[in-house]
């Protein structure tokens, strides 16, 4: 993600977001905080690893909340149709494949993307295949092996 990448997500994930970098800017610091004073009272910092442990965790953290921040900033809402006939952003769709297994996928934005969730990116291969779509219509899937074909069964 470059800095002028939109980040498309819904206003749930931006909720969700904001939430986490809150809970990261207040009691995750504190947590961390307390570990440092606590890692000091026990003495010479040089060879003192809960200390050193504790602060790695630290500039972990704040890597981490500078990286939600920079995804806030480039968050662009994206409304979700849930009443339509087309393949979109945010839709839940089942589909089956050529070996006749059924799937149910969510088209999300990439950084929301878990695949063990059915959370599937809009710009992955399969999501850009499906993009557009109509429940019955079969859509072609370039994969390494050759193209695979899906059949949209409803999009809810």
């Amino acid at each position: 993600m470059s800095a002028s990448d939109p980040v498309y997500m819904t206003q749930a994930d931006f909720e969700a977001l904001r939430t986490e970098i809150t809970r990261l800017e207040t009691s995750a610091r504190q947590e961390i905080a307390a570990r440092i004073a606590t890692a000091r009272e026990w003495g010479d910092l040089k060879e003192n690893s809960e200390y050193h442990d504790a602060k790695n965790d630290q500039a972990m953290l704040e890597t981490k909340i500078l990286l939600l921040r920079e995804k806030q900033l480039a968050a662009e809402i994206v409304e979700v149709e849930t009443q339509t006939d087309t393949v979109g952003f945010g839709s839940r769709v089942e589909v089956l494949d050529d070996k006749g297994r059924s799937r149910i996928y969510t088209l999300v934005a990439v950084t929301e993307a878990n695949a063990s969730e059915g959370r599937l990116s809009i710009e992955s291969p399969v999501g850009r295949a499906l993009r557009g779509a109509r429940k019955g219509e079969t859509v072609l899937v370039p994969t390494p092996r050759g193209e695979r074909t899906l059949e949209v069964v409803a999009i809810g």
